[in-house]
C-alpha cells in the first residue's frame, strides 16, 4: 500500500524547488536535493489535508518516470487517506461509518484527521467495515 507520488526537483539559484505534477498544491524547496525532498514530504501531506477539507477526491500518484524521485506518504496518512477516498467512492457517510464500527461520529472525525496519531486497529477496522483490506510492504531503506 505504498503511496508514493513522484516529484519534480528544479534547481534553482540558490535553491532546489520541490512539485509533484499529481497534486499541484504542494510545492516547497531546499537548500539542496536533500533537503528539499525532505520538506517535500510535509508539502504533500499538508496540501493532501487541504484536499479532505474542501472534499476533493485524493489524487492517485502517476507512474514515475526512470529516475524520477518519488516522496512516500507516512503509513498512517497513506491508511487514514485511503478510508477517507473509500467513504467518498461508496458514497459512506461519516456517521454511516460511525453506526458501521458502533462508534461515536467523533472517532471517525480522529481517524481522518491526518494529525491525529490513530490505533492500527480502529484504521483496519475501519477499512474492513468499507470492504478494504491493509497491507504492508517492507523494503530495504535507500
Amino acid at each position: 500500500m505504498l503511496q508514493a507520488y513522484p516529484v519534480i526537483l528544479t534547481h534553482d539559484d540558490d535553491a532546489v524547488i520541490a512539485e509533484f505534477p499529481d497534486v499541484p498544491e504542494a510545492i516547497t524547496h531546499g537548500a539542496d536535493e536533500k533537503s528539499a525532498l525532505e520538506w517535500a514530504q510535509d508539502a504533500l501531506v499538508v496540501a493532501l489535508s487541504g484536499y479532505l477539507e474542501d472534499h476533493r477526491d485524493i489524487p492517485q500518484p502517476s507512474k514515475p518516470k526512470r529516475g524520477q524521485s518519488v516522496v512516500a506518504l507516512p503509513p498512517m496518512v497513506g491508511t487514514k487517506l485511503a478510508i477517507y477516498q473509500a467513504l467518498r467512492d461508496q458514497g459512506v457517510t461519516q456517521l454511516e461509518l460511525a453506526e458501521r464500527l458502533n462508534c461515536d461520529a467523533r472517532q471517525i472525525r480522529r481517524i481522518l484527521d491526518l494529525d491525529h496519531s490513530s490505533r492500527l486497529d480502529q484504521l483496519e477496522a475501519s477499512l474492513r467495515a468499507l470492504g478494504k483490506k491493509l497491507s504492508v510492504d517492507i523494503q530495504d531503506a535507500a
